[in-house]
């Protein structure tokens, strides 16, 4: 733990008590120059990893300590850094202070060079890097998933109650709270009179209907992006249906039932999951990774000498509160010209649908409908009576009527983008690391999203 950072609890009033997570809040000093966070990058094999460097935070201290083994992944990562220190509009001033070899998550634990692990890389040992970052005094910000099996969900609820016991924070990246289309979804879903209330659906008919299409050929900061081997290996990276799902089932919790504990236990039962292959070429393997061969790990999925199938597509339906919901995720090997990774959304309610479509008819951004159960001059009215009172919290949202339904139209001011979501992620763990304020919902809404993907796996595994 750094010498430069004291520990205090903070004193909660008795009527916040209800709705925050007691944690051992970290008191910054008024200058900030003595008093710091700092961070620690463990194997940062993803590119996420980098992305929560490419802004920089009052709070944080631009030193800090990496821990990896020697390679091409911390390679990758340190070009990343010095990139965003280098570029011409807002640079970092980011120092790195680098440890590679074998033992570098002993070295790591042993020297505690700062207070928050950072986790976004092979997803293979996370989840035991993540219990023993905790049981060391470490916070922990993971990249998704925490955890890709069964046995991985069994140590992950460990974690959290290793990270109660020690006033510890661990909390898992969720960029797609902050896409602007998603937070309106949530906004106009609460409003009744929009809205009316959730529908129950059925199996054939979810209420709530969430998909995703990615590409492993993909710009990132500028550039095409370059992917360790082992990200097409499903034992390193985990399978797509406990991978990016987790976006879409947590974006189901925190949007149909916000502010509320869900239980994996008493709310939450599965219906059916399935899992596809995405299948990827020598050629196409080597553009993305600059490996003209197939690790010996890889030897498994390969169907013949040039191909693989990789297990990266899924499909969960699940109940969760009584109301059905459905996630699916699917990996294309690239985007059509101009495209990129895309986002269908459904919220089906008693007086509107509310819909997120991303498609050529939306040039590929995503756009957000109001589709009304029934459209009349009555409902007309009332709705831009409701949608009024969210301007002033939402300046320059406006109304455009389609046929029968409305387009929220939204100023290019909001949409920020995917990589800038994950620095207002890692804002909101500083707030809670600081203030101690993390909501009571959040830990057991996290088990219970990890229990949903991972016994999904289970189910479309036994198919």
């Amino acid at each position: 733990m750094s010498k430069k950072i004291r520990y205090g609890f903070l004193v909660i009033c008795i009527a916040f008590l209800s709705c925050k997570t007691d944690t051992k809040p970290i008191v910054l000093n008024d200058d900030p120059k003595e008093s710091k966070i700092t961070f620690i990058t463990v194997d940062p094999g993803h590119f996420h990893a980098a992305l929560v460097q490419k802004s920089t935070y009052k709070e944080v201290d631009t030193t800090v300590h990496i821990y990896a083994p020697e390679g091409d992944d911390a390679d990758l990562h340190l070009k990343r850094i010095k990139a965003y220190n280098n570029r011409i509009e807002n640079p970092t001033n980011w120092n790195s202070i680098v440890y590679t070899g074998d033992d570098f998550f002993e070295k790591m634990i042993s020297e505690k060079k700062g207070d928050v692990v950072v986790l976004a890389g092979n997803n293979q040992k996370k989840t035991e890097y993540i219990k023993e970052s905790l049981e060391a005094g470490l916070n922990v910000l993971a990249d998704k998933p925490m955890a890709i099996n069964s046995e991985d969900f069994q140590l992950l609820k460990q974690a959290f109650d290793t990270a109660a016991q020690n006033n510890l924070i661990l909390y898992d990246i969720m960029t797609e709270r902050f896409e602007i289309t998603s937070i309106l979804q949530k906004e106009l879903a609460m409003n009744k009179d929009i809205f009316g209330v959730l529908e129950k659906g059925s199996a054939d008919n979810p209420a709530v209907i969430k998909e995703s299409i990615h590409h492993f050929h993909k710009n990132v900061s500028g550039s095409i992006l370059t992917r360790p081997p082992w990200f097409f290996d499903v034992e390193q990276e985990g399978e797509g249906i406990v991978d990016v799902t987790t976006h879409l089932v947590d974006l189901v919790q925190w949007q149909c039932f916000p502010e509320q504990i869900i239980s994996y236990e008493t709310d939450v039962a599965l219906n059916a999951a399935t899992r596809e292959p995405t299948f990827i070429t020598m050629k196409e393997f080597k553009d993305v990774t600059k490996l003209d061969y197939f690790p010996p790990y890889l030897k498994q999925y390969m169907t013949n000498d040039s191909t693989i199938a990789v297990f990266c597509n899924g499909e969960i339906n699940y109940k969760i509160k009584g109301v059905h919901a459905k996630v699916a995720v699917n990996w294309n090997y690239k985007a059509p010209e101009g495209t990129g990774d895309t986002h269908f959304s459904i919220i089906k309610g008693s007086k509107a649908n509310l819909t997120i479509k991303q498609g050529e008819e939306q040039n590929y951004k995503p756009t957000l409908y109001i589709e009304p159960v029934h459209a009349n001059d009555e409902y007309a009215i009332v709705l831009e009576a409701a949608f009024n009172k969210l301007k002033p919290k939402y300046p320059g949202i406006e109304l455009k009527q389609t046929n029968n339904s409305w387009e929220v139209v939204i100023p290019d001011s909001y949409s920020v983008g995917h990589e800038a979501h994950f620095a207002q992620v890692t804002e909101k763990f500083i707030e809670y690391l600081t203030k101690g304020n993390m909501p009571e919902w959040e830990v057991p809404n996290m088990i219970t999203k990890y229990y949903i993907t991972t016994k999904a796996l289970e189910i479309a595994k036994k198919k």
